[in-house]
């Protein structure tokens, strides 16, 4: 599934238009987005959560070369599926 599917499912299931249904989608992930950029967790109980962490900077190698080379610290997003979706998953 993609986002403009998700967008048609979500306009079929709650009457809305595809306009308005893709408006939500797109404010839903803006939201996210905003607020894993401040750092701050999202917690959808039964879905699961959004957070961010720091991977720390590492030395790797490069297949083809052998070189090593510096990957520096990044912030990375992780995702925790809840207890809910586990189980429906199973």
């Amino acid at each position: 599934m993609n986002k403009q599917d998700l967008i048609a499912r979500i306009a079929q299931d709650t009457g809305a238009t595809k306009t308005s249904a893709a408006a939500a989608v797109d404010s839903l992930l803006q939201g996210i987005t905003r607020a894993l950029k401040k750092g701050d967790a999202i917690t959808f109980v039964g879905f699961g959560t959004f957070k961010t962490s720091q991977r720390r900077a590492r030395v790797a190698r490069n297949p083809r070369t052998g070189d090593a080379i510096k990957i520096p610290k990044r912030r990375v997003v992780r995702f925790t599926a809840g207890k809910a979706l586990k189980s429906a998953v199973r």
